[in-house]
C-alpha cells in the first residue's frame, strides 16, 4: 500500500513539473494553421522527417530498399 503510494505521488510530480508556462508573446503561434496536426502543408515535412528516420531516400517512397541506403 505504501509503495503504491509512493508511485502515486511521484507520477504526480513528475506531470506537475511537465507543466509550461506560454508567455502572451508566444501565444501568437499556438492558433497558426501549420501548428494543427494533419495540416496539408506539414505533409511534405512529416515526410521529410521520416525519411531522415529511415536514413535512407527510401524512407516512405516507393523504393524497395530498406532504412540502410542500398538500392
Amino acid at each position: 500500500m505504501r509503495a503504491l503510494f509512493i508511485l502515486f505521488l511521484l507520477v504526480g510530480i513528475t506531470l506537475l513539473t511537465s507543466c509550461e508556462s506560454v508567455k502572451p508573446y508566444q501565444r501568437v503561434y499556438l492558433n497558426d494553421y501549420e501548428m494543427k496536426m494533419g495540416a496539408p502543408g506539414s505533409r511534405g515535412f512529416e515526410q521529410y522527417v521520416c525519411t531522415i528516420r529511415e536514413g535512407a531516400s527510401g524512407g516512405g517512397s516507393t523504393k524497395t530498399s530498406g532504412g540502410c541506403g542500398c538500392n
